[in-house]
């Protein structure tokens, strides 16, 4: 049997759940680095990893940044800083608005881990030669592109509001103009 990416027929060949299987199985070595020899979940990784690269920010960009929404980016800035690994701030002239930035400690433990994520990375990548690991970061730039594209275009066609029980509603919407 063949898989299909461009016409797929069953879960297995969706390109979303081949990429969130190869995600989940190989981001398995680093959770369990992070947890067992660190202490910190791969969600707090993610950003004290995003702060080492970026510098300080504020937690609604350090969110967009990690791809992650406002309340769990929230509670692992709290933890981050409960671990002494990062620091919350106000920000000059509008104590409403917080800055977060690494701690020294922060700083030296991603020194530390991001080699070793690296590494484990690297292993990953063995499998491919160098023409396919290029070929696959071309592809992963232009899927990445147009998906941000496409939902884009889908977010002003299908105005879904989250907050207001948004997935419910276009489900009640559509229910109505089924006839029947």
């Amino acid at each position: 049997m063949t898989l299909s990416l461009r016409d797929p027929h069953t879960l297995d060949e969706l390109l979303n759940y081949r990429l969130a299987r190869l995600y989940a199985a190989s981001v398995a070595p680093v959770t369990r680095l992070m947890e067992g020899r660190w202490g910190i979940s791969r969600r707090e990784w993610r950003l004290l990893a995003l702060l080492a690269a970026f510098g300080a920010t504020s937690p609604s960009a350090l969110a967009q940044r990690a791809h992650l929404d406002r309340p769990r980016t929230s509670r692992a800035i709290g933890s981050l800083v409960a671990k002494q690994l990062a620091e919350r701030s106000a920000e000059l002239g509008d104590a409403r608005r917080a800055r977060i930035v690494l701690t020294e400690a922060g700083r030296q433990l991603y020194r530390e881990v991001f080699p070793q994520v690296a590494a484990i990375n690297a292993r990953v990548m063995t499998v491919l030669d160098d023409t396919a690991a290029q070929a696959l970061d071309r592809a992963l730039e232009q899927l990445t592109a147009h998906a941000v594209q496409l939902n884009a275009e889908l977010a002003r066609d299908v105005g879904a509001d989250r907050q207001a029980g948004g997935s419910r509603r276009v489900r009640a919407r559509h229910r109505q103009a089924q006839p029947g």
